[in-house]
């Protein structure tokens, strides 16, 4: 293994150094699309040409659905014991532990998150999740009805079969993990599509699977553009399950795709509008440090980024200058491989883009621009946009409804509990949200009253492999994390033997 670099520069020429394999991973081997055809693969930090992809279709869905399916009928990884499977699971997250920087460049390349964050939590999330569930591999049982004495009715658990796993492309090796561990574990096959912003990461792991021992055509991963690759995967007749992380508009597409095909199972982890409620008796100081890292961490590329902040009016204007300090203080930004940096660049232009158009939809809409609000850095080639805080920010502004992606926060006031709640539920979204206060019964209240899949009270973000992680109303259904994902993966048999 080669020594880490420690500054920007040897980063950067590591980086260049690296030639990311772009092929898709089809039945244990490396192959080009079956068209030949390829697409150039945008290093988000500078502009350049990371690497070529494999450009795949619905070819290339079709051959790696095959060999998922054939490798779940006969058995190969479904009907090994758990202890193997659990050794097998250990091993392939072992592996990634071992090749933490050659992955942590490729998710820096692929997203533009920045270096340190992919050594320090992106690449070790991704193990530590595959070590949890490897250790539930033999430690799962099956259940025995209460009947009679001549009657014996065991309730079993049984893999689904294929499942197609499609992940978007701001933490794909932590929402890799988080569907891989817990399908494999359940005995069923994979084919996992990443974004084609984020190809080269996903794809380094189908190598260590083949090497951790999991056998070919049990894992099997594809990339290519949504229309063309996703679009097939989601529609393929012998396609057990869809589970979806991403937007909104593209998770109701994925529920159209199981009823025109094999009404396939779906699992939907979709948009966000967190709303972190700022109570006049909070702890300031903490409450803003968790609010500037919960929407500037990944550059506010996180579907459960606190975008909203609902601060009680008296205290909304230190608040506001506190999260500023925070920010200069703790998260500067720079180079996506500059080790000293703490927030890098968007995923790519387009998306770059986007977020500049919200900031002048924000500022159009009458919100007052407290920070930031531009695009910086561009002498680099790359796509990097200053943190920004709107306050003065009314509920009903597109700026506080729909989901930006970017470090984009809204400060919204309020004057009472129950207006807070209100404001906290007023989006189509229920992912996250917050509640900052000192008093425990406000606490339980509130943190009962919002509707989101996970609330935090007095900190943001905590998170841990053992809880599970989704949303309520259009943020989607179904968890990842804990054992709880594991059923998603697993049907349920009832076997009834009569003893006369």
């Amino acid at each position: 293994m080669l020594d880490r670099p420690t500054t920007k520069d040897q980063w950067i020429a590591r980086a260049r150094a690296t030639t990311p394999d772009g092929r898709a991973f089809i039945n244990g081997a490396y192959v080009n699309a079956k068209s030949g055809k390829t697409f150039d693969k945008i290093s988000s930090a500078d502009g350049s040409v990371a690497g070529q992809v494999a450009d795949c279709d619905a070819a290339d869905i079709d051959l790696a659905v095959s060999a998922a399916k054939t490798a779940f009928e006969d058995g190969r990884w479904r009907d090994k014991p758990a202890t193997e499977k659990k050794r097998v699971l250990l091993r392939f997250a072992e592996l990634i532990k071992q090749h933490t920087d050659e992955i942590a460049i490729r998710e820096t390349l692929d997203v533009g998150k920045v270096i340190s964050n992919s050594i320090s939590i992106d690449v070790p999330y991704c193990y530590v999740c595959l070590q949890y569930y490897a250790e539930l591999a033999d430690k799962m049982y099956d259940e025995i009805a209460p009947m009679s004495p001549n009657d014996l009715v065991q309730i079993r658990k049984e893999p689904l079969g294929v499942i197609g796993a499609i992940v978007p492309w701001n933490y794909p090796l932590i929402i890799s993990a988080w569907k891989l561990g817990p399908a494999l574990l359940a005995g069923n096959s994979v084919v996992l599509k990443p974004a084609e912003q984020s190809p080269f990461a996903s794809l380094y792991l189908g190598g260590l699977a083949r090497e951790a021992g999991i056998p070919d055509g049990v894992l099997n991963i594809v990339p290519g553009f949504g229309e063309k690759t996703g679009k097939p995967l989601a529609l393929h007749m012998d396609v057990d399950m869809v589970t979806f992380t991403g937007s909104t508009e593209v998770g109701k597409l994925m529920m159209r795709y199981a009823a025109d095909s094999n009404i396939k199972r779906v699992a939907l982890e979709l948009g966000g509008k967190s709303a972190q409620i700022v109570m006049p008796d909070a702890d300031l100081d903490a409450a803003a440090e968790a609010i500037a890292w919960s929407i500037y961490y990944n550059q506010g590329q996180t579907c459960h980024a606190g975008s909203r902040v609902l601060a009680h009016r008296s205290i909304r204007k230190q608040l506001i200058e506190k999260i500023i300090k925070v920010t200069a203080a703790q998260i500067p930004q720079g180079h996506s491989f500059d080790p000293a940096a703490q927030m890098g660049a968007m995923v790519e232009q387009k998306h770059m883009e986007r977020v500049l158009e919200y900031i002048a939809v924000g500022q159009k809409e009458g919100a007052s621009l407290a920070l930031g609000g531009k695009q910086i850095m561009q002498n680099t080639g790359g796509f990097y946009v200053e943190p920004t805080i709107f306050d003065e920010v009314k509920p009903d502004m597109r700026i506080a409804q729909e989901e930006i992606f970017g470090p984009v926060l809204a400060v919204i006031p309020f004057d009472t509990e129950e207006e807070a709640v209100r404001i906290a539920n007023g989006t189509v979204f229920g992912l996250g949200g917050s509640v900052w206060t000192s008093d425990m019964n406000v606490a339980h209240r509130v943190s009962g009253a919002i509707r989101a899949g996970t609330v935090w009270v007095n900190c943001y973000d905590k998170s841990s492999p053992v809880t599970p992680f989704g949303g309520f109303k259009q943020s989607g259904f179904g968890r990842d994390r804990s054992p709880h994902a594991v059923d998603k993966y697993m049907d349920y048999k009832t076997i009834w033997t009569v003893y006369k």
